[in-house]
């Protein structure tokens, strides 16, 4: 049953659209034939496709995907692998550099610049512009990942978009008599309210472990309301605000956070939170599904990020969304493609947001009641539809920005976090390495 969704595709253009002002990329032309153009389209083919967020939650959603689309097309098998979330880049790093690459690959925004110089995908845009679901996928999130490409063409299809946000345990905070945090003098106040050392409850979990550098970024900025860069080109990650916060907010750890936050990764601190460690955490819709399945319907909901200290306002980082992308060493690129276009159809696209959580970009989605009545989609929408949100665009198009985050912002998070580097010296280090990158990038690719 469906009924109309009164703000139709405006959240999610909303959400991404203000990144793309003035910026433009050139319609790609006709692909070259592969191998496989030459076979006849009813042989029997068999795709590998790379899942980057594989687990007991994600993976039997993409089996279901994966069967239907086999059920439609009997001639093509898709071989599954399921890849954990933490070691996925560095598996997909190591096939592009032996040659050995999957058809089909899920990956996050941040990796289509490094993989498209790498020569390691196949420009879509020829495809795209052919097919019908064109008309379907937010323009701006495919806009995004042609604007942060060198070559301005499109590697990735977006079939979820996502926003940092927070999951509470609602009745944990009726049973304390404690407001939901609005700001973020209230969000500390609560870490320190809910802190419940009788029954072993923690306020808050950090994240510590890999893909902590997602998560400190995305609440610096939210706290600040800075721009990535400000007018002289210089990065605002060094700012004194984001001193100011980082100190704070690490301050938390090992007294009102759990001594395990300095490795936890996604993995562990939705699990903290879904087995009752934890009042609040710090991550976005896609862990619904998990938390569906391990608490009581109503004892949790999502709520936004706090507003910022000067202004009040929403700030939210453009660009979070999750592609499928077709490597160019496929023998079979027109059935890969037929897999990618079904993901993103309306029927693949509901089924899989809808048990995971995340943000529909099929505009026919928009539509469907689960979309309408989900809490935690009502909220993305909230934030998305005020006028006074703000989008902060991080310099994905950085051949490196993936490295710097994994390689300096990680380790640096579990260095404060031990004590071992000042908030300062953290964020001096990581703003040299984006500034280093920024200026290497502008002498090679800027004309």
């Amino acid at each position: 049953m469906k009924k109309k969704f009164s703000t139709t595709v405006l959240a999610l253009t909303m959400a991404t659209g203000m990144l793309l002002a003035g910026c433009g990329g050139k319609e790609e032309a006709a692909t070259k034939p592969t191998k496989k153009d030459a076979t006849k389209s009813d042989e029997p083919v068999t795709l590998q496709f790379w899942d980057e967020n594989a687990g007991p939650a994600r993976t039997p959603v993409w089996e279901e995907v994966i069967k239907r689309f086999e059920e439609k097309n009997p001639n093509i098998d898709i071989e599954y692998v399921g890849i954990p979330n933490s070691s996925a880049k560095s598996k997909y790093d190591a096939a592009i550099a032996a040659d050995d690459t999957p058809d089909i690959g899920s990956m996050q925004t941040t990796w289509l610049p490094e993989f498209s110089i790498r020569e390691a995908l196949l420009p879509l845009d020829s495809y795209f512009k052919k097919s019908e679901i064109s008309k379907k996928i937010n323009p701006s999130a495919t806009g995004v990942n042609k604007k942060i490409t060198q070559d301005g063409k499109l590697y990735g299809i977006p079939y979820a978009q996502n926003l940092d946000a927070l999951w509470i345990r609602t009745d944990w905070f009726e049973q304390a008599g404690v407001q939901e945090p609005k700001t973020w003098d209230e969000f500390f106040t609560v870490i320190e309210k809910m802190r419940d050392e009788a029954n072993n409850r923690y306020g808050f979990t950090i994240r510590g472990g890999a893909g902590a550098s997602f998560t400190i970024q995305r609440a610096m900025f939210a706290y600040s309301g800075l721009d990535f860069f400000d007018k002289n080109g210089k990065t605002n990650i060094n700012d004194p605000k984001h001193v100011e916060f980082v100190e704070k907010y690490f301050s938390y750890y090992d007294k009102l956070t759990p001594k395990s936050d300095i490795t936890n990764g996604y993995k562990e601190m939705i699990a903290g939170f879904d087995t009752g460690v934890v009042a609040m955490v710090h991550h976005n819709p896609g862990s619904y599904g998990e938390h569906k399945k391990a608490l009581p319907d109503g004892s949790y909901k999502l709520i936004p990020l706090p507003t910022t200290e000067k202004d009040g306002k929403y700030v939210a980082e453009g660009g979070n969304a999750v592609n499928l992308g077709i490597f160019k060493s496929t023998e079979h690129a027109d059935e890969a493609w037929k897999f990618v276009e079904f993901v993103n159809s309306e029927e693949a696209q509901s089924y899989w947001n809808q048990q995971t959580g995340q943000i529909p970009t099929n505009s026919d989605v928009l539509d469907d009641e689960w979309v309408q009545e989900a809490q935690h989609i009502k909220t993305a929408f909230e934030v998305y539809n005020d006028p006074d949100t703000k989008l902060y665009e991080p310099p994905f198009y950085l051949p490196d920005y993936r490295a710097i985050l994994d390689g300096v912002v990680d380790p640096g998070v579990q260095a404060v976090m031990s004590g071992k580097m000042s908030a300062k010296d953290f964020l001096d280090e990581w703003a040299k390495a984006i500034e280093d990158s920024k200026a290497k990038y502008d002498q090679t690719f800027k004309k």
